[in-house]
């Protein structure tokens, strides 16, 4: 079990799972005003990759990701650049679609390089985040308890839309992991948010969740039925979450 400090109280929060790739484009250097004729531009593969991808934006689904940045694209605009670097992001929720992406993603490079004249390298993460799978028996739980202390938890929130590790852990137990409200409705991961979370206004709804969560876990240690209803829940979404 876990939180999250947040800008709106989200009781299952959709946590998508994520990967990355390191992509290497190789093409020929050559002098970009005496001879452009002679190279071949690794910087025009990885900049059609990205247009690929932007274009296939307009058929993603709600939950699915695919971003982007460029860490290497040639040292001088003298020279033809023989090698650039790009790192994407791959996220969605459920394993079949993340590896559906990292396809579609395999796709648009080899496609790129094909078409440059050039040749691609791909370095996948080696432990890429698994998508959350929220116990609901749990979650139920911890807006029962929260709303004794006045924290109320709405049906219809925003998709949070974020990646962590809790989700590897989702699958293997059942798991929560709810976002509190902090005072303020920022977006997390921004220096606005930052200093949200360190005000002395952000204190009280924190210890207020930490509080829940202990209790939650209290009641849950104490209720054989709880525990049960849990587990056997978990075995059915589970099968039903990897695919």
């Amino acid at each position: 079990m876990m939180v999250h400090p947040w800008g709106l109280n989200d009781l299952e929060p959709v946590v998508l799972g994520m990967t990355d790739c390191k992509v290497d484009f190789y093409g020929k250097a050559a002098h970009a005003a005496c001879g452009p004729w002679e190279g071949l531009n690794a910087m025009d593969a990885a900049v059609s990759s990205y247009e690929m991808v932007a274009r296939f934006r307009q058929q993603m689904q709600h939950d699915w990701r695919l971003s982007c940045i460029f860490w290497n694209s040639g040292t001088r605009s003298t020279s033809i650049p023989n090698w650039t670097t790009c790192r994407y992001d791959v996220r969605a929720l459920t394993l079949s679609d993340l590896n559906y992406l990292k396809g579609k993603l395999v796709e648009f490079c080899n496609a790129a390089a094909k078409a440059t004249g050039c040749t691609v390298k791909f370095e996948w993460a080696e432990a890429p985040y698994s998508g959350m799978m929220h116990s609901s028996v749990m979650s139920q739980l911890y807006r029962k308890i929260a709303a004794a202390k006045g924290v109320v938890y709405p049906d219809n929130v925003p998709a949070f839309n974020g990646s962590t590790d809790m989700g590897d852990v989702s699958l293997v137990v059942p798991s929560i992991h709810p976002g509190f409200y902090i005072g303020q409705p920022l977006l997390i991961h921004t220096a606005d948010f930052q200093r949200q979370a360190g005000s002395m206004e952000a204190q009280e709804p924190t210890l207020t969740a930490a509080k829940t969560l202990a209790l939650t876990a209290v009641e849950l240690f104490l209720s054989d039925e709880l525990r049960k209803r849990a587990k056997e829940e978990f075995m059915t979404r589970r099968k039903q979450f990897v695919g």
